[in-house]
C-alpha cells in the first residue's frame, strides 16, 4: 500500500513537506498532523490525503496542516535511508544539525521540519496540537502513545482506543518527545499494520475525531468514526505502561518468533525471539507490544502492563499539588533544572527506589553516566494555560 505524495494546491504551500494547509475562515487553534516520519509507513499519508482534500476553509476553525516526514524515504518505501528520522530529536543531535555543514539526507529532512516547527511556534499564539501518524510491522489494535503529561492524558482520553505511557524512557529522540519538552499537546497514533488497508480506515476515523475534539471542525456524525475505532480496538480503552524493551544491538541477528501481535497476553517463559542463536524467553506475565517484523529498526519488542485507575488518579493529584518538590528531600536527589522540571539522581541511592514512584510524580528517567540519572517532568513545562479554555479540557476526565 503506497500513497502518492499529493500536495493540496488549493491552499498555501509553504514547503515541500506541507502536503495540506487549510486556513479556516473562523478563528481557532492550529493542528499539525505528521505522516511518513518513517518512510515505509504510508497509511498516515494516505489518510491525510483522503480526509483533508475534502475539507473546505468555510467549515474550519483555525488552521490544519498535513506534513510529510521523510520524503526521500517515502519515495523509496524504506523506514529511513541513513538514520531514523524519529530518533534524531535529542539536544545533541539538534546541536549537531546547527553546527554541521555536511548533512545526511535525514538531517536535511529534519532541518526542514525543524524550520517549519520554529516558524509555527513563533507565529501561532493559540493552542497548538501535534499528532504523529504511524503503523507497526506486527498486527495490532490501533492505539495512542504519549509522553506522560496530564494535558496529553486528558486529550487522549477523548479517543476510544488504548493509551500507552512511558515509551519515551526507552527511545532516544522521538519527534513527539522533543515537542513535549516545549509543553504542547503531542501524541502519536498507531493505526495498524503497515500493509493492512484497515490501518488507513482507522487513521481516517482518528483524524476526523481529532479535528472534532480540537474544535477545528464541528462534525455531526462522530459516532460512526468512534465506532470504527471501538470495533478495531475491541473496546479496549485501558491505560498501559511500558515496563521493558528488548534493544537490538548493531549486527545482532535478531528474529522475532512468528505470530505475535501487539497487546497479546504472554506468560513468563514464553519463547519470544531468537538472537544470534540464543532463545529469548519472557520474564513477565504481561502483554507484548510492537514485536518487530521488519529488518530496519532496533526495537525488538516491548512489554506493557495495565495501570490501575487508582494510581492514575493518585499521580494526577500529586502532580497538581507539585508534590515532586518533596523528592529533593531524599538523599542523592537534587534539582538539575527546576524551571524545566529536571532532577539529577545518584544511582547508588535511586536503584532502591521503584521506577513507579518517580512515574507517580510525572518523571521519566534517562541515564547520563555510570552513576547518575536525569529525571524529566513534563508537568512543569506543560502549557496548561494554553488549553484551559478548550472544550475537551473542561469536559474530559484526566486518566
Amino acid at each position: 500500500m503506497q500513497a502518492s505524495l499529493v500536495v493540496n494546491n488549493r491552499h498555501n504551500k509553504v514547503s515541500e513537506h506541507i502536503c495540506h494547509h487549510i486556513i479556516g475562515e473562523n478563528s481557532g487553534a492550529t493542528i499539525v498532523f505528521f505522516g511518513g516520519i518513517h518512510g515505509n509507513e504510508y497509511a498516515g499519508v494516505k489518510a491525510l490525503n483522503n480526509v483533508l482534500k475534502h475539507i473546505e476553509p468555510k467549515d474550519v476553525y483555525g488552521e490544519i496542516y498535513g506534513v510529510l516526514g521523510n520524503i526521500k524515504a517515502l519515495e523509496e518505501n524504506k523506514r529511513f535511508l541513513e538514520s531514523d528520522l524519529n530518533r534524531m530529536w535529542t539536544s545533541a543531535r539538534l546541536r549537531d544539525l546547527r553546527e554541521n555543514d555536511q548533512l545526511t539526507q535525514e538531517q536535511i529532512e529534519q532541518k526542514e521540519l525543524l524550520g517549519f516547527i520554529n516558524v509555527l511556534l513563533a507565529t501561532k499564539k493559540g493552542p497548538l496540537y501535534f499528532i504523529d501518524l504511524h503503523t507497526t510491522s506486527s498486527k495490532s489494535l490501533p492505539f495512542i502513545t504519549i509522553n506522560d503529561a496530564l494535558i496529553n492524558r486528558k486529550f487522549s482520553s477523548c479517543f476510544p482506543v488504548p493509551i500507552v505511557l512511558g515509551i519515551e524512557e526507552y527511545l532516544d529522540g522521538p519527534l513527539l518527545s522533543y515537542l513535549n519538552t516545549l509543553g504542547y499537546v503531542s501524541l502519536g497514533f498507531e493505526c495498524g499494520q503497515h500493509m493492512d488497508p484497515n490501518a488507513v480506515v482507522n487513521c481516517e476515523a482518528f483524524i476526523h475525531l481529532a479535528l472534532n475534539y480540537s474544535g477545528h471542525l464541528k462534525l455531526n456524525g462522530i459516532d460512526e468514526h468512534e465506532k470504527v475505532l471501538k470495533d478495531a480496538s475491541g473496546d479496549v480503552s485501558s491505560i498501559f505502561e511500558v515496563i521493558y524493551k528488548y534493544h537490538i544491538k548493531p549486527k545482532e541477528d535478531f528474529e522475532m518468533q512468528l505470530g505475535f501481535e501487539s497487546f497479546q497476553n504472554i506468560e513468563k517463559g514464553t519463547l519470544l525471539a531468537i538472537t544470534d542463536g540464543i532463545k529469548i524467553y519472557s520474564d513477565f506475565n504481561a502483554k507484548l507490544f510492537m514485536p518487530l517484523y521488519q529488518k530496519s529498526g532496533n526495537d525488538g519488542y516491548f512489554i506493557i502492563r495495565q495501570i490501575p485507575y487508582f494510581f492514575l488518579k493518585l499521580s494526577e493529584t500529586l502532580r497538581k499539588i507539585k508534590a515532586d518538590n518533596l523528592l529533593t528531600i531524599l538523599p542523592g536527589i537534587t534539582w538539575q533544572d527546576k524551571q524545566n522540571g529536571v532532577l539529577k539522581a545518584n544511582l547508588s541511592v535511586t536503584r532502591f527506589m521503584a521506577k513507579s514512584i518517580f512515574h507517580l510524580f510525572g518523571y521519566r528517567n534517562k541515564q547520563i553516566d555510570k552513576s547518575h540519572l536525569l529525571l524529566y517532568n513534563r508537568e512543569r513545562v506543560s502549557k496548561k494555560e494554553m488549553y484551559k479554555n478548550e472544550l475537551w479540557y473542561k469536559k474530559s476526565r484526566t486518566l
